[in-house]
């Protein structure tokens, strides 16, 4: 299966687009935003699991990042509420187990690097923002040339260009952003090339939004 396979190509997927699809575990749904793969994929998908749900026990072959969108996700290592930012390196296994609560997550599959080991588990409701020139930021994880973050951006928030050595990957969780090409509101993922020129800017609404960048192909 491939969707969205074409890593030099700018690619949108805004709420109004998704569509859920079973997965073979009932009461799990997911929105495929890209994959190169079957079942055992390089794969970012938002998933959905019902309340009082699970997925099978499985080992992490290629890693595993997620961030919780809403609900609260658990496993038998712990519970991690919406706002929680988790990576699972490659050899980890769990077996998630949702509560009454139900969980939406967005999750990237097979993307890490064999030598990138450290397993993480972010409340970023109560991590420290650090200040920039335009905005706030708060560092989630750096390895290589891959970095991931958060970023606040207040109302009226003035255009800041970036050339994106090894692209960018954008998923909008509070508010709306907007570029020279559109505006992006809640919900909305974004997948930038290579070398992909960045401009965004916020209006009268602000915006918080997960950013990864630099570990895209480059060809």
């Amino acid at each position: 299966m491939k969707i969205n396979s074409d890593f030099t190509k700018r690619v949108v997927v805004r709420l109004e687009d998704y569509k859920w699809q079973d997965s073979p575990i009932a009461g799990v749904e997911r929105m495929m935003l890209d994959r190169i793969g079957g079942e055992v994929a390089r794969a970012t998908t938002i998933v959905r699991y019902a309340p009082n749900s699970y997925f099978s026990s499985h080992r992490h072959g290629g890693g595993e990042e997620i961030f919780v969108l809403d609900g609260i996700f658990g496993d038998e290592h712990g519970e991690y509420p919406a706002g929680t930012y988790l990576r699972n390196p490659i050899g980890t296994e769990h077996t998630p187990k949702i509560g009454k609560e139900g969980a939406v997550i967005f999750v990237k599959l097979h993307q890490f690097s064999t030598e990138d080991k450290e397993q993480i588990a972010i409340d970023t409701l109560t991590e420290p923002w650090l200040e920039k020139e335009k905005y706030k930021f708060m560092p989630l994880h750096n390895f290589e040339e891959e970095n991931v973050a958060l970023l606040l951006l207040d109302a009226n928030c003035k255009p800041y260009k970036e050339i994106l050595k090894g692209g960018a990957e954008i998923f909008v969780l509070e508010g709306t952003i907007h570029d020279e090409e559109g505006s992006y509101p809640k919900g909305t993922w974004i997948r930038l090339p290579h070398m992909s020129e960045q401009q965004i800017y916020t209006k009268d609404q602000g915006a918080k939004i997960y950013i990864k960048k630099g570990h895209l192909p480059q060809n």
